[in-house]
């Protein structure tokens, strides 16, 4: 059997064994450098108090560094941008300059072009209405977005980091990942000055007083706010592309057909549909910057996901527009 031998101290080359050794890791943050996530059920929210100091995520990270990836258009000045980027595509050459599309469908013919007719305008107004209501009650009855700071665990041996806050949690179990995601609740997007409801509501009101019959919403209306209820409760990113899609076209391309149609049909009248309270241009950059804050959270993945659905968001909007022409 072994013996353990008491070590002289007059021995330097003895004491220098107990010497330890010059080399230490980087210490991890001292408030859960022992934490670990276990068996979290889905979409569930861990949050804990933090430091007010501590306002930055933290990355901790044996692996090596990444290689550079490409930068996609628009990506340097945030994902909003690329949205609109890809947006811009799907126009034809005469609505937009960066347009790609070819004319095939009789609302994307140049508005002054246009035949419409009353009836197929409050065909438009009633569909658009039952969009914008649903779209807009997805998000008043949101829950407000959670406080506090959530960690993200992504592997016990190498790589941990938190983000501000979190509200969706999600595993690979390939990679034996558990990772809580940071994710801005649909509450954000609450009373942004953009909502179109309340003002579809007076002008369908006016055009009742006027002696119209107001139409109930049709096919591509009711489809429409289907799978917008759908998207809200299982996929958020795609949400976000319609939410963008159809606020800001609204903004943009929208008012100069409803200029257009009002110089054919309504004696140049201005419907409040095309009315904002308040600086329009500032509007839309508050909710860029939400939409900018929302995404920073995103994988690329699921990034280009929420892109992939911009077409899906034009054929919809697509098929309630040329209800005007009907």
């Amino acid at each position: 059997m072994a013996s353990l031998t008491p070590i002289s101290h007059s021995h330097s080359h003895s004491h220098s064994l107990l010497k330890r050794p010059n080399v230490r890791p980087p210490p991890p943050p001292s408030f859960f450098s022992s934490f670990i996530l276990k068996d979290f059920p889905y979409s569930k929210t861990l949050s804990l108090k933090l430091p007010r100091m501590l306002t930055r995520n933290v990355v901790v990270s044996a692996t090596t560094a990444e290689k550079p990836r490409k930068r996609y258009p628009g990506e340097a000045k945030g994902f909003v941008e690329e949205m609109r980027f890809v947006a811009m595509k799907l126009h034809t050459k005469e609505q937009a300059k960066e347009g790609e599309k070819e004319v095939k469908q009789p609302e994307e013919r140049p508005v002054q072009r246009w035949e419409p007719s009353v009836d197929g305008y409050l065909k438009f107004l009633a569909d658009s209405k039952l969009v914008y209501d649903t779209l807009e009650g997805i998000i008043d009855k949101a829950p407000f977005p959670s406080c506090g700071v959530t960690v993200v665990l992504l592997s016990a041996k190498s790589s941990f980091f938190f983000r501000f806050p979190a509200s969706v949690v999600w595993s690979n179990e390939k990679n034996k990942v558990i990772s809580l995601m940071w994710s801005a609740s649909d509450a954000e997007f609450r009373d942004t000055g953009l909502e179109r409801s309340e003002k579809l509501a007076k002008d369908l009101q006016w055009f009742k007083e006027q002696g119209y019959t107001i139409p109930e919403p049709s096919s591509p209306g009711v489809t429409y706010a289907e799978y917008l209820k759908e998207l809200s409760e299982k996929d958020p990113q795609a949400f976000i592309c319609h939410f963008y899609n159809i606020y800001f076209a609204h903004s943009a391309g929208g008012r100069m057909i409803g200029k257009k149609v009002a110089e054919k049909i309504l004696d140049k009248k201005e419907l409040e549909f095309y009315k904002w309270d308040g600086d329009l241009s500032q509007l839309l950059q508050n909710v860029r910057d939400k939409l900018n804050k929302v995404a920073e959270s995103w994988t690329r993945e699921e990034k280009n996901h929420c892109l992939e659905e911009t077409e899906k968001s034009f054929k919809y909007s697509g098929d309630i527009l040329r209800l005007i022409l009907s």
